[in-house]
Parts: C-alpha cells; sequence; structure tokens
C-alpha cells in the first residue's frame, strides 16, 4: 500500500499529526505496537475504576491556548469534555503548607504574605515565566541559565525556592539541569491558561483523535510493531512491519513519501539502515533522555474529603530536602523519603470512579536501573514493597486513607518501558538541559520528521500536541 504519510506511533504527537494531515485530505496510516492509541495519554480499568496513567493536569485550554486552534481544528470540544482543576497545587514539607493557586497575581500575593522579605524576588520569578526571554535561534548560546541558577540568583530563602519548585517532577528531576527557557514557558501557561483534565481520562481525547483520522480515511493498526524503515537513494521509501501480538512472525511492507516518528529518537536509529542510522545517531548527539515516574494507582472507597482531604494535588516534599541541592539526591534515594505528589481526583467530576466512589494517585521520580535487573519475583516483591511505604507516608498526611483503600496498583520506570518502548522509560523525551543542542532529524532525510514529546517542543501533553501540529503544518506547507 501507498500512503502520504506514515507515522510510527500512536501517541499524542503522532494522532495530532494523523488528524491534521488526513482533515487536509493526505492519505495517512498510522502503525502502533500497543493494543490502544495514546502512549502515555491512556486509562486502564481494574475493579470498577478508571485509572488514569498520564494526565493530573492539562494547562488550558484557554482563549490565550495554541491548543484551542488544534481542538477546535481537529473537533476536540465537541466531543471531549475539559474539568477546570481548582487550584494549581499544594505544597507540603515539615515548615511549610501552602497551596498555589493558577492566577500569577494570587499566587504572587500569598507568597509574599509569607515571604514578606523575598518580595522582590518573587515578581522577579513572576516576570520571568509569564515573559519568558527566548533563547536565540538556533539555541547554542554561550551559557544559557538554568532553572536552579535563576532562583538562586533572584531568590535567598530555600523554602521559598522549593515551594515555587513543587511541580517540578511534571518537567524534570533536578532544576539545575532544566533550561530556565523551557521551564519558564512551560510553567508559564499553567499560570497564564490554568487547568484541566479530560473528563474520563485521557484516553478520551486519544480515542477522539484515533476515530477523527479513521473518518477522514485514514488507517491506524494497532498491535503492530514497526522493524525496520526502507529506503532508496537518500530518500525513506516506507517501512516493515508485523503484528506484535501474535506468533506469526510475517513481515508486511507499507510506503510512504512522509515519514513520522512518533517514536521515541534513539530507538528510531535502530530501525533505519547504515548510513542513516549514523546521521540522526549525529543528529541526536548531545541529547539524553529525560527521567521516568513511578505510579501507583489507587480505588478509593468514598470521596476523601470525608477524611478531610480538601486539596486536588498535594506536593510533599521530604524533610530531608533543605535546599535545591538536595532535590536530585532525594530523587534517586530510598522510596520512604523520596518526595512525591499525591493527586485526588475525586475534588472534580473526573468521570474516573463509580458513584460515592474515587480514585487518586501517588507518583514520583523513578529510574530504569532501579528495576531492570530484577528477577520477576523481586520485581513483584519491590512494587509491593513501595506501595506498602507510600500507603503508611500517605496515612501521616491524611489519617484514615489507608481504611479508604479498596484496590491499589503500582507501574514503575519498566512499566512505562514495556507500554512505549521508550528509553529507560522516559516519559518526557529528551532531557531539556541549559543550551540543549538542536535536534537534527532533517539531516538523515528530507522526508523524515518529529511528532513527539522527542521534539524541540518538549514533553507533556502540551510539547507532543504541538509536536504533532507543527509537523504536520511544517509537511502541508512543503507540499
Amino acid at each position: 500500500m501507498n500512503y502520504d504519510a506514515i507515522i510510527i506511533g500512536a501517541g499524542l504527537g503522532g494522532l495530532t499529526a494523523g488528524a491534521k494531515l488526513a482533515k487536509e485530505g493526505r492519505k495517512v496510516l498510522v502503525v502502533e505496537q500497543h493494543s490502544k492509541p495514546g502512549g502515555c495519554a491512556t486509562t486502564f480499568r481494574r475493579s470498577g475504576y478508571t485509572l488514569e496513567v498520564g494526565l493530573h493536569e492539562m494547562d488550558g485550554p484557554s482563549p490565550r491556548d495554541m491548543k484551542t486552534r488544534i481542538f477546535n481544528e481537529l473537533e476536540v470540544f465537541e466531543n471531549v469534555k475539559f474539568v477546570k482543576v481548582p487550584e494549581f497545587y499544594r505544597f507540603v514539607n515539615d515548615r511549610v503548607d501552602i497551596t498555589i493557586p493558577h492566577d500569577p497575581a494570587e499566587a504572587a500575593r500569598r507568597l509574599k504574605e509569607v515571604y514578606p522579605a523575598e518580595s522582590d524576588g518573587i515578581d522577579a520569578y513572576f516576570e520571568q515565566i509569564l515573559n519568558p526571554k527566548r533563547k536565540p535561534a538556533g539555541g547554542n548560546d554561550a551559557h544559557e541559565k538554568s532553572l536552579g541558577e535563576f532562583l538562586d540568583s533572584i531568590i535567598r530563602n530555600d523554602d521559598l525556592k522549593l515551594v515555587l519548585l513543587g511541580n517540578l517532577g511534571y518537567f524534570t528531576d533536578d532544576p539545575y539541569s532544566i533550561s530556565l527557557t523551557y521551564y519558564s514557558v512551560a510553567q508559564g501557561s499553567y499560570y497564564r491558561n490554568g487547568a484541566s483534565f479530560i473528563m474520563g481520562g485521557s484516553q478520551n481525547l486519544s480515542d477522539h483523535l484515533a476515530n477523527f483520522i479513521r473518518r477522514h480515511g485514514g488507517t491506524l493498526l494497532l498491535n503492530h510493531l514497526v522493524t525496520g524503515i526502507t529506503t532508496d537513494d537518500n530518500k525513506l521509501t516506507g517501512i516493515t512491519y508485523r503484528k506484535s501480538r501474535s506468533s506469526s512472525q510475517e513481515i508486511l511492507t507499507a510506503h510512504g513519501s512522509e515519514i513520522i516518528a512518533n517514536a521515541a529518537l534513539p530507538g528510531m536509529a535502530q530501525l533505519l539502515p547504515g548510513e542513516f542510522a549514523e546521521r540522526l545517531k549525529d543528529g541526536i548527539a548531545g541529547q539524553k533522555p529525560g527521567a521516568s515516574l513511578l505510579t501507583i494507582y489507587f480505588g478509593f472507597k468514598n470521596p476523601l474529603r470525608k477524611i478531610g482531604n480538601n486539596s486536588y494535588s498535594t506536593f510533599v516534599f521530604d524533610n530531608s530536602v533543605r535546599s535545591q541541592a538536595d532535590i536530585l539526591k532525594n530523587n534517586k534515594g530510598d522510596f520512604s523519603r523520596r518526595s512525591f505528589a499525591f493527586i485526588d481526583y475525586g475534588q472534580i467530576d473526573s468521570g474516573l470512579a463509580p458513584d460515592g466512589k474515587s480514585v487518586g494517585a501517588v507518583c514520583c521520580i523513578d529510574y530504569l536501573n532501579h528495576w531492570e535487573y530484577l528477577s520477576d519475583y523481586e520485581y513483584k516483591s519491590g512494587k509491593k514493597e513501595i506501595a506498602d511505604i507510600f500507603i503508611g507516608r500517605l496515612e501521616k498526611l491524611l489519617p484514615g486513607i489507608s481504611g479508604e483503600i479498596e484496590y491499589y496498583e503500582t507501574g514503575t520506570s519498566a512499566t512505562v518501558r514495556r507500554y512505549t518502548l521508550n528509553p529507560g522509560g522516559a516519559v518526557y523525551g529528551f532531557a531539556q538541559i541549559p543550551s540543549k543542542p538542536v535536534i537534527g532529524v532533517s539531516s538523515v532525510a528530507e522526508n523524515l520528521h518529529v511528532a513527539s514529546a522527542w521534539d524541540k517542543t518538549g514533553g507533556g501533553f502540551s510539547g507532543a500536541i504541538f509536536s504533532g501540529y507543527l509537523c504536520a503544518s511544517g509537511i502541508l506547507r512543503r507540499r
């Protein structure tokens, strides 16, 4: 079969690119190794609960948000309902307990009440994230500040820095290794545009985009694994693939004018032959995959307001984290002290739980090296041990919560790798380090494109959606 575009992977970036191209009349093939579309934008069902894998909150969509234009064009608002999240986050350690709203003026006011001596630094922080100074074209300035360096330059109080970094795990594991520019654009969007949750879970958005592609004549193949990319002269000509959940090893072939990588770029290098693979490796040299996440999914017998919880998202920093410099060390330390987020979806009309019940999740930074060499028994035992640790820690935060747990399940970085094939189980693509080199995919072949968190737009739902839409728009302009 011949296609105008073949998309390797059905994550949000691939689905967005496919939907835009299909809408414009292009013949699209999307090939996905998993049994359902969405990548990390997915849910699963257990004991009557719908458990959300990837989405805690999405920045926007608001009238000023680029996603609004994209969602209008792809009929998302007509088919997917967004529920506003009540506050940005609650931050807790043994010294501080403060709730940060999405409204930046109100957030600054609350912070100044607690830290009056840091008023100038608080103003400087919000000025930066609401009006980020973008890097020069090419992005290779001599030294771009890290987020950690910036905070050290404007604020003296270490606890205030930690409060501002409450949701750092949305982006990275270390404030000193993330680009200030990237963080400012991403974090600023939460303050400018507020945040939402997709009612019923993020799988609803993924399913809509997949169905949009089909309704506009595109083809979506689930449970099929791409095994290679075919080439002729200096051009990519198509893919080879096979069923991923079958004993059959029959290799199939599809031809396409444009090849779009929604898969992890390090993995794409393994699909390309010879010189093309070397070009891609050169093009992504200097990049490294970001961190992964561990998540414990909970089904609760009742809404947690019953035991006094009134916060949607609570970020708990361990008492040993006294400064920014302690964050990375803590993220790589013992789970009994590792900082974590607790999301209580019962605070909103999430559509995830049966009537009278609720759903929640604990989430923390995770690394594959903790899991990859364990036996099956060790792996399962390790997951249970860590779940027990966090249930005990939740009980200290919210007394009575352990008695409300009806179901729980743990997913690790190894789980993420198994379902996404991302190296290290990375959830945000490449780490957004300061002065990050430009990704040189165009040097591989003129008809190879990227539509994913591994693109220059970075990770998260918005980054993947922007990447997919910009990828498709670029192809359409070129053609």
